[in-house]
């Protein structure tokens, strides 16, 4: 509930000064290791395709295009540089997701990302834990793949399980009915959310890897030990997600196949296509390096690291009080 007559911040003096120390903390650690701070555009032309995702329309008329979308991540202009030569970059973003909030949620959050060029999946993640346990001055990450995560905390192999078992399992948190429409990866997500998460990076931060490859987002795929598997990780302490990060699908024929089967699935759970964004397909068909690439959230890490139970605690003005 708001109240509009509470003008104070929401985030305590000591809190905000401390989240200037990270932004400080953050620019010091890039500019030593010689990555090269950008800024692209938080009102774009092209929101994303991405079902797990809701973007903000913005009703503006300029350059002859009516509409446009609040960016839901910095990613696809990053990559724009990123084929036009720009070597290792970096961006603190303002980025809109909708219809996300609650204790670890905010509309409009800080995102970190960044993109080695020459990089991959592992070598990122040893940068990513550089970052991080300097910052919260903690141990620094297990590595777990997806499928030892799920079989240490859930007990089945997600890789063998059959869609009937797993439907099954899931029926402790939801009514049979609610299954019908629930395809297997939304219910693998259930899993991780309830069953898995809580319990990672309790001791220390824990990077989960090697995605199922139906989960690969923007990631290349490969295979393991006979499965396809994506080159794609999280981090998490405390139960709480910190970063999302890919060694990058640089195929443009493939991305854009991807694009079209979100749209597909868009459909399927009645949500509006989204627009290809035919510039990053462009980009992409230019030449993108061979690279690595992450995102992370600094109010999560913040909560982290003042040991904040929810978001509000983080941020001077939530969307409650801005």
């Amino acid at each position: 509930m708001t109240d509009a007559t509470v003008w104070q911040p929401a985030a305590s003096l000591a809190a905000l000064k401390s989240r200037a120390e990270l932004l400080a903390y953050v620019r010091g650690f890039f500019a030593r290791r010689r990555v090269m701070e950008v800024e692209t555009p938080v009102l774009g032309r092209f929101g994303v395709t991405d079902l797990n995702l809701d973007g903000i329309r913005a009703d503006v008329a300029a350059c002859g295009v009516r509409g446009g979308w609040l960016q839901t991540s910095p990613e696809y202009h990053m990559k724009r540089l990123l084929a036009a030569g720009a070597g290792p970059i970096f961006q603190i973003a303002r980025v809109f997701r909708d219809g996300e909030s609650g204790p670890r949620h905010n509309p409009e959050f800080s995102l970190l990302e960044w993109y080695r060029p020459g990089m991959d999946d592992r070598e990122l993640m040893a940068e990513v834990g550089d970052l991080v346990c300097g910052w919260l001055e903690c141990p620094q990450p297990e590595v777990l793949t997806y499928r030892g995560a799920l079989m240490r905390h859930a007990g089945f192999d997600p890789m063998a399980i059959t869609d009937a078992e797993l439907r099954q399992y899931c029926q402790r948190w939801l009514e049979p009915g609610q299954l019908d429409d629930l395809g297997r990866d939304a219910c693998l997500d259930l899993v991780m959310s309830f069953a898995v998460e809580p319990a990672l990076g309790q001791n220390a931060p824990v990077f989960v890897t090697r995605y199922p490859a139906s989960q690969a987002a923007l990631a290349r795929t490969s295979r393991d030990d006979g499965y396809a598997v994506a080159h794609r990780f999280e981090l998490y302490s405390q139960g709480l997600e910190l970063c999302n990060g890919y060694w990058e699908l640089t195929d443009a024929e493939e991305q854009r196949a991807r694009f079209e089967a979100d749209n597909r699935a868009r459909g399927a759970a009645g949500k509006p296509e989204m627009a290809i964004d035919e510039t990053l397909v462009a980009a992409m068909e230019s030449g993108l390096p061979d690279c690595a690439g992450v995102a992370l959230g600094l109010d999560r890490l913040q909560m982290l690291k003042v040991g904040a139970r929810s978001i509000d605690e983080v941020l001077a003005f939530p969307f409650g009080r801005a």
